[in-house]
This record gives structure tokens, C-alpha cells and sequence, in this order.
């Protein structure tokens, strides 16, 4: 068992507890490596993905936190740092070694937090269309819910795992930044219909 592994066993439980997370749809998630990727409401997405999904999920965190007094806590979960400021080319390789390598990696197609607000109508990235295209791996939909449009702590959030999207339904032909944010396009609206046709809602 690898150290990520250890320190997962050992928050996942409490994550569950405490964030009183009901997990749909779990079965859609892939044994081998795969992206899921999530709308973004808060900070503590993370750590509730993560523990809805059975196994660790890792994610890109900006550098900055990396130099906090939380660096230790961070590392200890799987994260590992990019620079959101520039082309960071050495976190974009990092992420493809992770996904070949059988692992689960965490993007938010969004890049920023939307806490409060329907995802549908806000601005989204191209970064998984393009680690779906050098990784060739499926991309899960997940969808974050509660009544306040939230994660948060003592009350209830649904994590929906959609069906994967696979590489041949996102259009990809030869690569390049516009087809990256088309197959983007894609994956972000599954994951919204998943909000729209899931009738489990948290209290």
C-alpha cells in the first residue's frame, strides 16, 4: 500500500462522516486510470470527490499553497503543484504519467470555484480536452450538489459519477487548442445534464 493510499484510509472515513456524502453512480468509475471531472464549488471538493469515489483522486493545487503551514497536509492527499500563473508543462506531463499509470486524476474544467451558482453559463478551460487527448483515457462526469450549490461540512452533498465519455465521442482528430476546448465543451455539458436529470438532491 502506497503512502497516498495510507493517509486516504485514514481521512476517507472521517470526510464521509462529516460532509454526510451520498455517492450515485460508482460504478461508472473505471478500474484503470481515468480523469473525473467536476463542476467546482469549494475548496473541500477535493477531499469529497475523493472519498465518494472508493480511491484516491489526485489533483493539481497552485504552487502557492505548496509554501503554506497546510504544504505538509496537501502533499499528504495526493496533491501536487502547478503553476496557474503560466504553461506549466512539466505539471501538464506529470498529470498523463499519473492517468497512464493507472491512477484517478481530479480536473475542474472551470478552474475556478463557483460556489452559489449554476454551473451551466460559466466560463471553462481546455485543460481536460487536452489530457483526454494525450491520454486517450475516459473522462467521468461528476456532479457536486447541495441546496446551496455548495460542498460543505454537517450537511448533506451528492457526488454523481456520470457514464465516461469516451475519447472517440469528443471529437478529436488531430489535437490543437481549439479541439482541446471543444472536447471540454463536451464533457462540461455532461456533467451539467447530470444535475438536470438526477432527481436526488441534497438536503
Amino acid at each position: 500500500m502506497s503512502f497516498y493510499e495510507t493517509i486516504y484510509r485514514i481521512f476517507s472515513p472521517l470526510v464521509k462522516r462529516l460532509w454526510r456524502i451520498e455517492a450515485v453512480g460508482t460504478e461508472h468509475i473505471p478500474a484503470e486510470g481515468a480523469i473525473l471531472a467536476s463542476n467546482h464549488t469549494a475548496f473541500s471538493d477535493v477531499l469529497v470527490i475523493s472519498a465518494a469515489a472508493g480511491r484516491q483522486v489526485r489533483y493539481m493545487a497552485k504552487k502557492e499553497l505548496f509554501k503554506t503551514p497546510l504544504a505538509p497536509l496537501i502533499k499528504a492527499l495526493g496533491a501536487y503543484p502547478v503553476d496557474r500563473g503560466g504553461s506549466d508543462v512539466g505539471s501538464i506531463r506529470n498529470t498523463i504519467r499519473l492517468v497512464e499509470s493507472g491512477e484517478l486524476v481530479g480536473i475542474f474544467p472551470q478552474g475556478h470555484r463557483y460556489g452559489g451558482r449554476d454551473p451551466r453559463g460559466t466560463e471553462i478551460r481546455s485543460g481536460v480536452g487536452m489530457i483526454a487527448y494525450h491520454t486517450k483515457a475516459p473522462v467521468v462526469p461528476v456532479f457536486l450538489y447541495n441546496k446551496r450549490r455548495k460542498t460543505g461540512i454537517f450537511r448533506k452533498n451528492t457526488v454523481t459519477f456520470g457514464v465516461p465519455v469516451a475519447f472517440d465521442e469528443m471529437g478529436f482528430e488531430r489535437g490543437g487548442r481549439s479541439e482541446y476546448m471543444n472536447a471540454a465543451r463536451i464533457v462540461f455539458d455532461r456533467i451539467c445534464r447530470l444535475n438536470e436529470e438526477d432527481s436526488r438532491k441534497g438536503d
